[in-house]
Formats: structure tokens, sequence, C-alpha cells
């Protein structure tokens, strides 16, 4: 079947490790030990954090602010998915042109156009994942500016921290989709180096990977949450 669709054994192998780099990736952040010195953790407190300091507040006109600007930015990245997918849609229309553009590229490498359209179909599938990602995060912000709504403005009331909680975790749950939406992109970045070759997508995806993993492990943004805060 890989061979008529004229994928080598190299190809692959290059495919199987972008999967595995997908995946080994999300479990680091997500679900293994790792995850719970990353960013995305670290960050999953400060909303916490903020809808504790919520409680505090009679005037919540910043909240409100905060998110609207969550609820845009997933707004955005949705819009970004579609335009992306209407792009593949051009991109299988002018096929020809395509292959003779990668064929003429100094590593490139000869490709029938079955595979190419392949190729194009599975960049499709990741921008419509982002797509749903984005979309999923845009509903679940509005359902959690419904929830700090719902906030008791009496932070003594009975259920006004489980009130917080609920908007919390719902903001989490809102930002884990965001963020997936977010590393569907990234990793389409690598996988535009298989249009060029195997090689190109292994080494692309490596360097989406060591760059991606930099910024949740180790990025100065993650030095910045370590900055003590002054309740004085």
């Amino acid at each position: 079947m890989t061979a008529s669709l004229g994928f080598s054994n190299l190809d692959l192998v290059a495919l199987a490790f972008f999967a595995a780099a997908w995946g080994g990736y999300h479990l680091a952040v997500e679900r293994l030990g790792p995850a719970r010195r990353s960013l995305n953790t670290r960050m999953a407190a400060q909303r916490r954090a903020w809808m504790r300091e919520l409680l505090g507040r009679e005037n919540r006109i910043v909240d409100s602010t905060i998110m609207a600007s969550l609820q845009s930015g997933a707004a955005f990245f949705a819009s970004t998915a579609l335009l992306a997918v209407g792009a593949v849609l051009a991109l299988i229309q002018a096929t020809e042109t395509a292959l003779a553009l990668f064929a003429d590229l100094p590593f490139g490498v000869a490709t029938t156009r079955l595979a190419f359209e392949a190729k194009v179909f599975g960049l499709g599938v990741i921008f419509v994942y982002a797509f749903f990602k984005f979309a999923w995060s845009y509903r679940l912000f509005n359902y959690a500016a419904i929830l700090v709504g719902a906030i008791p403005q009496d932070r003594r009331a009975p259920d006004a921290a489980s009130a917080a909680e609920r908007a919390a975790r719902m903001t989490i749950v809102a930002g884990g989709h965001f963020n997936r939406g977010q590393r569907a992109f990234f990793f389409a970045l690598g996988y535009l180096g298989w249009f060029v070759g195997p090689w190109v997508l292994i080494a692309a995806t490596a360097a989406v990977l060591v760059v991606m993993a930099n910024r949740q492990f180790g990025s100065d943004a993650l030095r910045a949450l370590d900055v003590p805060v002054d309740r004085a």
C-alpha cells in the first residue's frame, strides 16, 4: 500500500518519528511526571489564584476584560486555522505547480502526485484538528465567563469558594484545549519538512520539539513565575 502511494521506508520512519514526538510531548506536558514542572501547569495554578483574588473584588471589570481577551485569542486562532484549511485545499488544486517547485529545491526529493496529495491531506487533518481545539476553547471560555459572573460578590457566602473553583477549573480546561491547538500549529511547521524529504521532516520535527520543550521547562517565562510576590 505504501509503495503504491510512493512512500519509502524512510518516509514511514520519519512519519513515525513525527507522531512519536507529538505524542511524547503531549504526555510529558500533560500526563507524566515532568508535567508538574511545565509552564502550563504553573499557569493553571495562577488561574486558581486569579479566581481567589476575584472573590475579594467588588468591581470585576478587570476580570471581565481578561475573559474577553482570552476569548478573542481563541477566536483569532480558530479563524486562522480555517484559513489554513482553505490554503490546504488550494494547494491540492495546484498540485502540478507545487510538485515542480519542490522538485527544483536543492534538497528536494522526487515524489508522486499521489504521495504529495496524501501529505497535503495529512497537513489538512492537522489544521482541522487545530480548528476544533480553538473553537472548543472559545466555547469553554464563554462558559468560564458565565461561571465568573455566577461567583457571589460576598466572599463569605457559603458557595463562594466552590463557585470560584468551578470557574478556575473551566478556564484551565479551556486553556488546555487552546494549548493543544497551538501545539498542532507548531508541529504543522515541522510537518512541512516532509514536502522536501523525510530527513527534513525528522530534522524539522526535532527542532520544533526542542523549541517547545525549552519553552515549557526552561524558558524565561517559567523563571518569571519564580519571582516572589510581595503581599506587604
